[in-house]
């Protein structure tokens, strides 16, 4: 059994707590959009990462239409998920990363269920995601929850799509505060 899986939206304090988590268990490029200058956890790649956070705290709603949370696993900070607005609020995109230490033990597949939970009461009938072809975690999951893999023929990029039809119809009981003027 995978244990207790709950999202909560990143606030101040959570967000302290993941990035202690990968710097510890992560690498940069795991888990946040490249920055420029010496490679690992810099004091400017640290900033960048507080910030792209920051940046999506208004949610779905906000400018940037892009949500994050940290992902708990029996009550530990242990990655980080996310949803965005591709398009209208009826397509979001999805996606996460997990500290090494806590992959391939089934959390990612936990983690994504509760999150089609969110997309579905935010309003979406399709939830995407993309991967690649050698990230066999990210696809068992995936297609345990139902998805429909699309490799590409060109690269190695997989395309995931959930439609309405294989989204959870109700919330799964979890923890999920949501700061105000969030979606």
């Amino acid at each position: 059994m995978v244990g207790e899986v709950v999202l909560r939206q990143v606030d101040e304090v959570s967000l302290e707590g993941l990035l202690t988590v990968a710097v510890e268990d992560a690498e940069p490029e795991e888990v946040m959009p490249p920055v420029a200058g010496p490679p690992g956890w810099t004091p400017l790649r640290r900033e960048a990462f507080r910030a792209w956070h920051r940046a999506r705290r208004p949610g779905l709603a906000g400018p940037l239409r892009e949500s994050t949370f940290v992902i708990h696993h029996e009550g530990r900070i242990v990655g980080s998920a996310r949803l965005a607005v591709r398009g209208s609020h009826e397509v979001l995109e999805t996606g996460m990363w997990l500290a090494r230490s806590r992959r391939g033990r089934g959390i990612g597949g936990a983690a994504l269920r509760v999150l089609l939970g969110e997309a579905a009461e935010a309003g979406a009938r399709t939830v995407v995601a993309d991967t690649k072809t050698h990230n066999a975690a990210a696809l068992a999951a995936l297609r345990g929850i139902g998805a429909t893999l699309v490799p590409s023929r060109e690269t190695d990029d997989v395309h995931a799509e959930l439609r309405s039809r294989t989204m959870p119809s109700t919330r799964p009981a979890a923890e999920h505060p949501r700061p105000p003027g969030s979606w």
